[in-house]
This record gives structure tokens, sequence and C-alpha cells, in this order.
């Protein structure tokens, strides 16, 4: 049977701006796993009610259902044990260490930054339901989170750690990327689909970093549909 990812998109099924799915689809690519991808709108409960839950990503492989972009690593891991993404014992909780610091550290500054250009990407069917649910647990207006300088300072101090990390190493698996650089990106993925924001100094090694991690697997985030590339995208 076909694996499929259950990915989010956006005002275009072309645009797929999910960190997490974005987790995901570098993990495949690390296995050397084919799969098809089923877009996906915040609205479209139903179609992921099998999963009885109701977020993405959603993985299918054949009889088994996996959901959350950490439990699907482990689940490839075990599956398909070649290219391992998190190691076992220390190199496992390493690499939850770097989820929780991309969902906590990374997340917020860069959210403050592109909320709006955010909010213009998401399908006009899901605005509603994206503002209500965002502002209900920002506990504040999405123009209000809105604030480009804050966000920008709060990601320039939280990308410390991973510039002293690039200093020393490639990646932040070390020579070669896994799951620690997947878990990562995906929030630069999520950034670099939806808003023209200028988050990293060309300068900057995780800058460096960044851009060796659009050109893997044959280039599969630095040809991801952005929404600059979609006509007419800002203000629809």
């Amino acid at each position: 049977m076909t694996r499929q990812l259950y990915d989010l998109c956006g005002i275009d099924d072309r645009l797929r701006f999910s960190p997490y799915c974005w987790r995901v689809k570098f993990a495949l690519a690390h296995k050397g796993l084919d799969y098809e991808t089923r877009p996906w709108h915040f609205t479209d409960k139903d179609a992921i009610g099998f999963s009885e839950q109701g977020k993405v990503p959603v993985f299918v492989d054949g009889e088994h259902t996996v959901v959350d972009s950490y439990e699907i690593f482990r689940y490839l891991d075990r599956a398909y044990p070649d290219n391992p993404l998190l190691g076992e014992g220390e190199a496992e909780s390493r690499a939850r260490f770097f989820k929780f610091y991309a969902e906590r550290s990374l997340a917020p500054g860069m959210m403050r930054t592109l909320v709006m250009d955010l909010f213009n990407a998401v399908h006009p069917k899901d605005r509603d339901y994206f503002r209500e649910t965002r502002e209900k647990a920002m506990g504040r207006t999405l123009e209000e989170v809105h604030a480009p300088s804050t966000g920008l300072t709060l990601l320039d101090k939280a990308l410390e750690p991973l510039r002293g990390r690039l200093s020393e190493a490639e990646f932040l698996d070390g020579d070669a990327p896994a799951g620690a650089d997947y878990l990562i990106f995906g929030h630069f993925m999520w950034a670099r689909t939806v808003s023209t924001a200028d988050l990293v100094s060309n300068a900057d090694p995780v800058y460096a970093w960044m851009e060796r991690m659009l050109g893997l697997h044959g280039g599969l985030g630095r040809s991801a549909t952005r929404i600059v590339d979609i006509e007419g995208a800002y203000g629809s």
C-alpha cells in the first residue's frame, strides 16, 4: 500500500507550510521512502477522522497510522532502521531536546515576526478557525501578537545555541544531517514558505546551515512553493 502523508496546505494546494509536516517530509527523504501527500486544511477534520485526532501530520503506512511528527520519527526508525533519525538512549534524548527547543524557543520569535504573513497564507475557509484558535491560545489578537522587531530580537537570542553548535560542525547532528536538523529546520521551512522576512543575516553560521539544509535531498526545501510564487496571494 502506498504511504500517505496528510499535509497542511494554504491558499493554494501547492503551498505547504506546517513545520511539523516539513519535519516528516525531510525524515522520509532521509530514509529514502516514497510517499504521496494528501493536501489538508485546518477545517477538514473529517478527512483525518480515522486518526482519532484533528491535527497533521498524519502518516499512513499500510495498516499503521501515526500522528505527531516526533512519533512519526520514532516509527520510521523502528520500521525502517537504515539511516536512523534519532538514535537510541542518550542520542534520542538529545534529539528530543531539539524538538522542544524548536517549539518553545524558536517558534515564539518566529510567530511574532510573521503571524500576519501566516494568516494571509491560510486558505480563506480556514481563517476564522485559525484566528479563533490562535488568539485563544495566545491570549491576544493576531494583530497584537504581530511585532516583527520584538520577534526578531527574541529569535536572535534563541539562536545562540545553534550558533555555538554550528561553529564546530556542519550540521546539528555532526558531519551529516539527521533528526535534530530536521526537527529544527521544519520551523525555518514554515517561515520560508509563508513570508519574505529575513530572519537571519547571511553572515550568520545559522544562515550557512540553512543553505545546506535547503540543498539536501535533491533540493527538497529549496524547490518548495512559497507565498511569493503564487500570483495575487497577498491580500487575498
